[in-house]
Order: structure tokens, then C-alpha cells, then sequence
């Protein structure tokens, strides 16, 4: 093999690599990669129509969700509204604790995924976003803010899910 037939195929095999490695960063949760979650664990999307009551909650610069315990019964169907009165972006993700540590090491790789699965939502400062979640079994379900620094400055909480009994 002559040098500029090696070089040729050198250049070919790095555009390849460089095009796969640009449509994973770029890509979004959705379609992007698996998080390898089961939803299951933490419940179901829920319905607007089967929404039983509405919860406020208040992302903020100090990487605090407001308030950070929840209480919730199974079989319940909450429409989560997410007040971000900071000056940067937040998310609220639900998840297993998990879950939420395995995504928060593919945000901290990939800082400009877009998400686009009904357990979360990306919230621009001085924005409100909504998530609307139906909690089928007892139990816990956390949530934080997967953010490059958030999760790790302590933006977490979790939801108690109890008994519908």
C-alpha cells in the first residue's frame, strides 16, 4: 500500500470517528443514548386529565429544589410545576439514585444534551416547566438537577411515596 492510499484511509477512519463522537454529544436523551433506566421503578408518565394535585417547586442559583421532600401516595398522578428563579438553567430529573448518578456522569461528558423524556425537563432562568409523573408503587424516587456542578453542589431531592391505603 502506497503513502497516500494509508493516508487516505487515515483520513476517512478519523471523519468517521469525528462524526460519530459530534452526533453523540449533540444528540438528545431521546434519541441520543439510553440512560438504561427503568421507568417502572419510579412509576409511569401520567396523564393531564388523571392529575390529582399540583406541586410547586422552586429551582434556585444556590442549587436547591424548594422544597426537596416531597410526600406523595401511590396510584397519585402529580403535575410537578418547576419555578427556576435563578439566572442559570436547571432541570429536574426523576429517577433512582442510580439512575440519576449514571446520567449526571454522561452530562458531566456531554453538557449540551437536550433532554426529552417525560420523567424531566430542562428549564431556562426566570422560566417554569412542567413535568406530570403517576407514582405506582411505594417507596422513594429521587430527583435533582443533572447540570454539569448542580448534582454535585447538592441539587437533589427526594419523594416518599406511601401507601394508598
Amino acid at each position: 500500500m502506497n503513502t497516500s492510499n494509508m493516508y487516505l484511509r487515515l483520513m476517512i477512519f478519523v471523519g468517521l470517528i469525528a462524526c460519530a463522537g459530534s452526533a453523540w454529544s449533540a444528540g438528545n436523551h431521546a434519541g441520543g443514548h439510553s440512560h438504561g433506566s427503568d421507568t417502572s421503578a419510579i412509576g409511569q408518565p401520567g396523564q393531564a386529565a388523571q392529575v390529582t394535585r399540583a406541586i410547586q417547586v422552586d429551582m434556585s442559583d444556590t442549587m436547591r429544589f424548594s422544597p426537596s421532600g416531597i410526600s406523595v401516595k401511590a396510584g397519585e398522578t402529580i403535575k410537578f410545576v418547576l419555578n427556576n428563579s435563578g439566572k442559570v438553567k436547571h432541570e429536574f430529573v426523576l429517577g433512582t439514585d442510580k439512575d440519576l448518578k449514571d446520567h449526571y456522569q454522561q452530562m458531566m461528558k456531554f453538557p449540551e444534551m437536550e433532554h426529552d423524556d417525560p420523567n424531566m425537563v430542562t428549564v431556562e432562568p426566570g422560566k417554569s416547566g412542567v413535568v406530570i409523573w403517576k407514582f405506582t408503587t411505594s417507596g422513594t424516587v429521587d430527583f435533582a438537577c443533572l447540570l454539569p456542578g448542580h448534582y454535585d453542589a447538592g441539587m437533589r431531592g427526594l419523594i416518599r411515596v406511601g401507601s394508598n391505603k
